[in-house]
């Protein structure tokens, strides 16, 4: 699901993980890679969201597709998060080498650690964001005042919808505080708040538009249409400098399998649908409705190109909000790896950066 920059205030223990990856210090990632050498068995340590705006992680998972890119001499390890700054700081720690997350924590992870620790190699999908309210609120003025949700201080949707209310002349602060009051809640406790009057409306990805809708809600902005050609990241693939200068060979397996998950949401949905109704099933202990994840379906768009320049704008919205400062992005795209798979799929290449 897909749009724009920054998050949460990094702590000091974090800035320390990242000086520590940064320098190669960190046991858990450098332990791994500088014992196993290019060519010995590796484990690649592999972070997504289960929903719909991952279905190519969830898909790619499910069906086994990065397990076979990926080949005996890799041991795929697989960890799930609710919101991209927990990812983020996952791989600053080195409990993680790559992760597919949002733009707004991919920007703050390039940014605190001075474009070192971080590269984009991949997009992954566009769209699949709105902000659903109580069916009596009709504007942006009828906020004032009101509880609004959104995953998590700093994230891409918590970036949204501060900017967007920013621009109406409404005012947000990161301690709830302001014109209107922004919660950060997990998705999953935003239905039940939501359902119970606590909240009057949340900023969220799908499927959570969708369960919210369902409840009784409506959605007063739709994401995409603040976008040129309805089009903005969602969600991107990033991986660790560290991990891409130990293992390129896995890092270039692993966009393979990107690439072929993609290719499979696209050309066969009615199983993609599944395989993420089931897989999710598994790590809830209840499969999504199968009749939700299709009522989502049409807002997302699943595609290889980062579309970088919405990551840019959303990273100028960040600093709108006061949430980060200006970032250089230059660095933070590397693409040539996907350019070589889809060049050698016949596919049409993504312009660099």
């Amino acid at each position: 699901m897909r749009r724009l920059p920054l998050r949460r205030l990094v702590t000091l223990a974090t800035l320390a993980a990242v000086g520590a990856a940064t320098l190669g210090t960190t046991a858990a990632c450098g332990d791994d890679s500088d014992a196993a050498g290019a060519s010995g068995p590796v484990t690649l340590r592999l972070g997504y969201f289960p929903n719909i705006t991952h279905a190519p992680a969830v898909v790619g998972v499910e069906k086994g597709i990065f397990k076979e890119k990926l080949g005996s001499d890799v041991t795929l390890e697989t960890k799930t998060f609710n919101a991209g700054p927990a990812a983020i700081e996952a791989v600053f720690s080195g409990a993680l080498d790559a992760t597919y997350i949002g733009p707004n924590p991919t920007v703050n992870a390039f940014s605190k650690s001075k474009g070192e620790a971080v590269r984009v190699i991949s997009g992954a999908a566009s769209g699949g964001v709105a902000l659903v309210v109580k069916p009596g609120i009709t504007s942006a003025e009828q906020l004032r005042g009101k509880k609004i949700a959104t995953p998590q201080l700093g994230n891409t949707q918590d970036v949204a919808l501060r900017y967007w209310l920013k621009e109406k002349g409404l005012e947000t602060t990161k301690e709830g505080g302001g014109d209107v009051k922004v919660v950060p809640q997990e998705n999953a406790q935003t239905v039940e708040t939501f359902g119970s009057g606590a909240i009057d409306g949340a900023w969220v990805p799908e499927p959570f538009v969708s369960r919210l809708v369902n409840a009784g809600g409506k959605v007063l902005v739709d994401e995409r249409d603040l976008w040129p050609d309805k089009k903005f990241v969602i969600t991107n693939l990033l991986v660790s400098t560290k991990f891409l200068k130990a293992h390129p060979d896995v890092v270039k397996k692993l966009v393979e399998g990107q690439v072929a998950a993609n290719e499979f949401v696209n050309a066969k949905p009615d199983e993609a649908q599944q395989a993420i109704s089931e897989h999710i099933g598994k790590i809830t202990g209840k499969p999504l409705d199968i009749k939700l994840i299709k009522q989502a379906w049409p807002t997302l768009e699943f595609t290889n190109d980062p579309i970088s320049s919405s990551l840019k704008t959303g990273l100028d919205h960040a600093v709108a909000v006061g949430l980060t400062q200006p970032v250089d992005l230059k660095g933070l795209y590397d693409l040539t790896f996907l350019n070589e798979v889809l060049k050698a799929a016949g596919k049409p290449e993504v312009t660099q950066p």
